[in-house]
């Protein structure tokens, strides 16, 4: 599967920003689907993830009640909506794809990745 992510950009503090990664091919649905990030000089690190129905959900604590991923399979598409943002959001954000059994949280469980789209939250 080849994923495209998109949305990315500046916003101030506060603000809100929607995410969408496209996924090319038909079997969109027998992915978990997920979101990671990474700042600048730290590592990359997980940021919520979304089981192939859409049923269920997961999220890091940094995040955790100011994000919301969703997914269309209809559209081979997944979205994080993000609100709320603070400074320590800023990061390239990447979308990553995975047949593994969930929970999956670490990027190495994960076989397909995005080519990140950056998110800058001004102060």
């Amino acid at each position: 599967v080849q994923l495209q992510a998109s949305g990315g950009g500046l916003v101030q503090a506060g603000g809100s920003l929607r995410l969408s990664c496209a996924a090319s091919g038909r079997t969109f649905s027998t992915y978990v689907m997920a979101w990671f990030r990474q700042a600048p000089g730290k590592e990359r690190e997980f940021v919520a993830y979304i089981t192939r129905s859409g049923i269920s959900s997961y999220y890091a604590d940094s995040v955790k009640g100011r994000a919301t991923i969703s997914r269309d399979n209809a559209k081979n598409t997944v979205y994080l909506q993000m609100n709320s943002l603070k400074p320590e959001d800023t990061a390239v954000y990447y979308c990553a794809a995975t047949r593994r059994l969930t929970p999956v949280f670490g990027d190495g469980e994960y076989d397909y990745w995005g080519q990140g789209t950056l998110v800058t939250v001004s102060s």
